[in-house]
């Protein structure tokens, strides 16, 4: 299929973006990289007025270290990231998982702040920034807010993105002495989206762990958290029986919907085997 007909501005600017979006409201889609935006255009899934590229907007992308945060822009793209020390340094979290979408061609456009927009459930780095507790930095013609990304991925596909506004930035706090990092996904074929995946990250003393997080994407319509996994964790020895209590966990933890490949239980059964190889990658 085509897309419908379409207005396209290219501001250069982001008061000229924010004029575009208070003009045409719900009527104006922001274009970063594109990867998700123009298959939704083509199988007409979303039909907007006009696309407004922030493509041309300076200082919306690259990677910096500001003190104790590594920022990255909205508009970096997927590939950016993955190839970046200071991202492999400060937040390997990142670095494991950008492999893991789609292929190098897809990564060398999709942007970091349009697939957090997008809030696709199987995306890999809201479950990221959920795991990193990063910041994501909300911009309007009012200024810039900041939102937890614990709290920034509503329901499906929704966010907490309010109208006129875009996301300029994320902050993740730099990686701790001690803290681990392991991303896994299991999927149907290699560049697939996920059928099920964990961002998970702990500090480790010896084989004990704290400051567990354990991060799914594909088991639920935003990222979750995996509360009784991590309790059953927290402060633990990594050993066989603690293992055993966060398997255990999961099926407490999760309620995975079902889709045209793979049943519930078979999901739930697969976040089980992620939480003991991330547990095993964590203390490896």
């Amino acid at each position: 299929m085509k897309p419908s007909a379409f207005a396209y501005a290219r501001p250069r600017a982001l008061e000229e973006a924010f004029a575009l979006l208070d003009k045409h409201g719900e009527n104006a889609k922001l274009l970063a990289g594109g990867q998700s935006l123009l298959a939704s255009l083509n199988m007409r899934l979303a039909a907007p007025e006009i696309l407004v590229d922030i493509g041309a907007i300076p200082g919306l992308d690259g990677i910096a270290v500001r003190g104790q945060t590594l920022v990255i822009g909205a508009r970096t793209t997927h590939r950016a990231i993955e190839r970046s020390e200071a991202v492999a340094k400060h937040a390997p979290l990142l670095a494991q998982a950008a492999p893991h979408i789609a292929h190098v061609a897809i990564r060398n456009a999709g942007t970091l702040g349009g697939s957090l927009a997008m809030a696709d459930p199987a995306a890999e780095w809201p479950a990221c920034c959920v795991a990193l507790q990063a910041t994501i930095v909300v911009t309007s013609k009012k200024g810039e807010r900041r939102v937890a990304a614990t709290d920034f991925f509503k329901d499906l596909y929704t966010t907490a993105l309010g109208a006129g506004e875009l996301i300029t930035a994320v902050e993740i706090p730099c990686v701790e002495k001690g803290e681990r990092h392991a991303f896994l996904e299991l999927v149907r074929r290699r560049g697939d989206y996920a059928i099920v995946g964990l961002a998970a990250r702990a500090r480790l003393k010896g084989k004990t762990l704290s400051g567990v997080q354990l991060v799914y994407l594909g088991v639920g319509v935003t990222p979750v958290q995996a509360k009784g996994a991590m309790a059953a964790l927290e402060g633990k020895t990594a050993d066989d029986a603690a293992i055993r209590a966060a398997q255990d966990a999961i099926a407490r933890d999760l309620e995975p919907n079902a889709d045209i490949y793979t049943s519930a239980e078979a999901k739930r059964h697969l976040a089980r085997v992620l939480v003991a190889r991330a547990v095993a990658a964590l203390v490896g």
